[in-house]
């Protein structure tokens, strides 16, 4: 690294006096065994355990590697371990202060010390997803010649956000949320640690079942809140910081919402029949107790996709494309920019007209099935490809719709046990109206007489 004259002040500051960094900078990792989650970046011979100098590629040196994930799931972290393990030359850039000039003077100074001293130079650039193309371009050189190896971090998904010509010189890393328990772990070591709180209080489990709620996965979160909480409990001269305490500490109260309980069926169910109901200010309210509480954004968007094909149907063919598409940008994002996606689907479907005929309908048809009414194929719809098919008379006398002029044949489609019977009836509500005109037109060039 290649800190100014201010920067090395308050790094030694920082060293002297160590208590006066934030809780979660002084729990930063040392090594990459201190690392929470991540574990399968961080087997023997990962590129990233390559780069703090474990093992020996011989003519194979450490490739640049691009970390892609969310916000709070060790991106900084891992650089700041490489930064302190490994014996290369370490330089830190942001993309948010950074440009051209400051990249090209990195790069120069890589040959500098590459040519004269053979030390190799590890460049971290956080956020890369704010660089220009132009500006991106302008590492292409120091990647491809190996002057510099780089660590780029960005929350953006870099098919969209960095140039292809970068991505192919790199290694792509994807850091998965972290989980409940491993930010538990990293609580448990932050409030036990020397660098940390030293035991100076406790975290009773409904606290820190609300503090991981809160958290949702994001570790710098996690311990920006215990941190503030524990030095209110401190200031009360408390043990504990209790639940009041970290409610009142980081104004969020504490949602009675237990995830493996009876709250988490009471509420989701709550949600869908709210949607189902046309009621989007009551489906809205579920979805942000489920929000708040810290659900599983992926599990919100199951539902909401289960919901658009239960009670929605063909009234609006549009919801279960929106539900789907809102599940994959929970997917990509996560919270809490996912909480927008998630409310969009929501209110889309709760203001969709209803239909559940899709719904009854494989119902009924399941139903026969299970009651034994299936029967042979009709002779004429068997498969007739294949030698001496035409001998067990099989496809023959099959009528092929797309020769007739209005594309529907009058002919026997279903098993003897259940022809006749009408497993779909449409409704008229939003565009199923147009669906039952078809229907009714299209049983009717069936030969299909209703009852």
């Amino acid at each position: 690294m290649e800190p100014d004259l201010f920067t090395a002040a308050a790094e030694e500051r920082q060293e002297k006096d160590p208590a006066g960094s934030p809780l979660a900078v002084r729990m930063r990792p040392r090594t990459l065994d201190e690392v929470v989650g991540q574990q399968h970046l961080l087997k023997p011979g990962s590129p990233l355990r390559r780069l703090v100098g474990e093992g020996s590629g011989g003519p194979a040196g450490p490739s640049s590697v691009i970390l892609w994930g969310p916000p709070g799931t060790g991106k900084t972290t891992l650089a700041y371990v490489v930064s302190k393990a490994t014996n290369k030359r370490f330089v830190e850039l942001s993309a948010i202060t950074a440009g051209v000039k400051e990249v090209r003077a990195v790069i120069e100074g890589a040959r500098r010390a590459t040519g004269g001293f053979g030390k190799e130079t590890v460049l971290f650039l956080d956020e890369i997803h704010r660089f220009s193309k132009a500006q991106q371009d302008s590492l292409l050189p120091a990647v491809e010649n190996r002057w510099v190896t780089l660590i780029a971090a960005t929350t953006e998904n870099p098919y969209f956000s960095i140039i292809s010509p970068l991505l192919s010189r790199s290694l792509l890393l994807t850091l998965e949320p972290l989980t409940d328990d491993d930010v538990r772990g990293l609580l448990k070591r932050a409030l036990s640690d020397e660098r940390g709180l030293k035991d100076a209080v406790a975290l009773p489990e409904d606290t820190e079942d609300h503090l991981l709620r809160i958290a949702g996965g994001d570790a710098r979160r996690a311990l920006t809140a215990l941190e503030a909480a524990a030095g209110a409990a401190l200031d009360k001269g408390e043990p504990e910081i209790t639940l009041t305490t970290l409610e009142e500490t980081v104004d969020r109260a504490a949602v009675k919402y237990d995830r493996d309980g009876d709250q988490h069926y009471d509420v989701a169910s709550a949600l869908i029949k709210s949607i189902r109901g046309s009621d989007v200010d009551a489906a809205l309210h579920y979805l942000a107790r489920m929000i708040e509480a810290g659900e599983d954004p992926r599990f919100i968007a199951r539902r909401l996709m289960i919901s658009a094909s239960e009670d929605i149907g063909l009234a609006d063919p549009n919801a279960l494309p929106i539900a789907v598409a809102a599940a994959q940008a929970v997917a990509m994002i996560g919270f809490p920019e996912a909480a927008l996606t998630l409310s969009h689907a929501t209110i889309a479907l709760a203001l969709a007209p209803k239909s559940n005929a899709a719904t009854t309908a494989i119902g009924a048809a399941m139903e026969d099935v299970r009651k034994g009414l299936a029967g042979p194929v009709p002779p004429h719809l068997r498969d007739g490809h294949y030698k001496g098919a035409a001998k067990l008379g099989h496809a023959q006398g099959y009528v092929y719709p797309h020769d007739l002029p209005e594309g529907i044949a009058e002919q026997q489609y279903a098993p003897d046990a259940i022809k006749g019977r009408e497993y779909y009836e449409p409704t008229r509500h939003g565009a199923e109206a147009r669906y039952a005109d078809a229907v009714e037109w299209t049983r009717k060039h069936l030969g299909r007489k209703r009852s």
